[in-house]
């Protein structure tokens, strides 16, 4: 297996503009039509909307590594770093907090140069409390990686007696990182600035160039895919004018099978190709990714739209009589959100989101449809109860 970065005209990615334009301009559009709808949002909407999206980004971003973080101890930790009420939780995760710092970090730094500074203080909160594990003395933390041995993403097991061990990627020695990186940051930062005469990347198809060619550097020991799943969420700021509205962490965590798949296609080559500069055509993973961050935008735009429906049911409902039972649980069926129960709530559903016993469920749900808070469809056992968004139709 040989591998893009040995390519002789490394690192001159080539790809079908033509092919990609349509693709670019309809995420742009989508991209427009999101920031329009969140600038004429309720601003507590808005700030819900954005910060649900920014907890949904350092979960499944750590997912994608195979760590779980606790959503609460990430929840808290994202509102004190935006100097909001922090949540009350019952025990601190470091983890969260480096998370959660590293994603404000991203909205409050874009309109800054990428520096190696930068990301050497993302590297520290990518692996903030990994101090007192065992992995602490073998990783390289705020620092190239520095190891001689080759830096490899592998499956399997390594042993003298089998020896099974399958090699899916290799990155650059060490050695050259220094100037693999200062290549990178510089065209990183010159692909944005107004100063270049070429004619300047579409932000999207920037955004996605970034990403691969900091995973086929790979510079440090450990956090690489964090990292480099941040700087897409820089890059396309930049482009923006703005922090994003999606969570590209949360769509590639449902399809991480063919995110891998597409980045070990883009990195790596046969060896008749290391002179053949069709090797360097990125244009497949730059499809994949501009159609998965518009399926992202999608994912978000449909998590907004629940929050603003909540508002209104609320804002609707305000003067309604219902007890604190029925508030939690319609509230927990708001945060289900659409694909949380699409074919509605029964009773034995209720009774499990309010805690309570099915006879009472089902009395609090006949109160609920006759208060206009809930519809109600089917007899018998399949009947099903809907959250009522608008005024309840009235029969003449």
């Amino acid at each position: 297996m040989n591998y893009i970065w040995q390519h002789q005209q490394w690192p001159n990615f080539i790809y079908d503009s033509e092919k990609l334009s349509t693709l670019a301009y309809q995420y742009a559009k989508q991209t427009a039509k999101i920031s329009g709808n969140l600038l004429n949002t309720d601003f507590d909407d808005a700030l819900t909307a954005q910060l649900d999206l920014m907890v949904d980004e350092a979960i499944n971003t750590s997912l994608i590594e195979g760590e779980n973080l606790n959503p609460a101890s990430v929840r808290s930790s994202l509102q004190n770093y935006l100097n909001l009420t922090p949540t009350p939780i019952n025990v601190a995760d470091t983890k969260a907090e480096g998370l959660a710092a590293l994603i404000v970090d991203v909205r409050k730094n874009f309109h800054k140069p990428l520096s190696k500074e930068l990301l050497f203080n993302w590297h520290k909160m990518v692996l903030v409390g990994f101090e007192d594990s065992i992995l602490h003395s073998v990783l390289t933390v705020g620092q190239w990686r520095n190891s001689p041995e080759p830096m490899q993403i592998v499956s399997g097991h390594s042993s003298e007696d089998k020896g099974y061990k399958r090699v899916h990627y290799q990155a650059p020695d060490s050695k050259d990182l220094d100037q693999l990186m200062t290549a990178f940051l510089d065209w990183f930062n010159n692909s944005f600035s107004n100063n270049s005469n070429s004619q300047p990347i579409p932000g999207v198809i920037r955004a996605g160039i970034a990403h691969l060619w900091f995973e086929v550097i790979h510079p440090f020991d450990d956090g690489n895919g964090r990292i480099g799943r941040a700087i897409i969420e820089y890059a396309l700021a930049q482009d923006l004018g703005a922090p994003v509205v999606l969570s590209m962490s949360t769509h590639i965590e449902k399809n991480k099978k063919d995110y891998y798949q597409h980045l070990n296609q883009a990195s790596c080559c046969d060896a008749d190709e290391l002179n053949n500069k069709g090797a360097l055509d990125i244009t497949p993973w730059l499809v994949w990714f501009i159609e998965t961050l518009m399926a992202a935008q999608k994912d978000a735009e449909s998590k907004m739209e629940v929050i603003f429906q909540k508002t209104q049911f609320w804002q609707r409902h305000k003067h309604t009589d219902l007890s604190p039972r029925q508030v939690t649980a319609v509230n927990k069926i708001f945060k289900a959100g659409k694909e949380g129960f699409p074919n509605g709530i029964s009773a034995q559903k209720y009774a499990a989101l309010a805690k309570c016993a099915k006879a009472t469920a089902t009395r609090d749900l006949g109160d609920l449809v006759t208060k206009g808070c809930l519809s109600v469809e089917g007899v018998g056992r399949g009947i099903r109860y809907f959250i009522q968004f608008g005024k309840p139709q009235r029969n003449i």
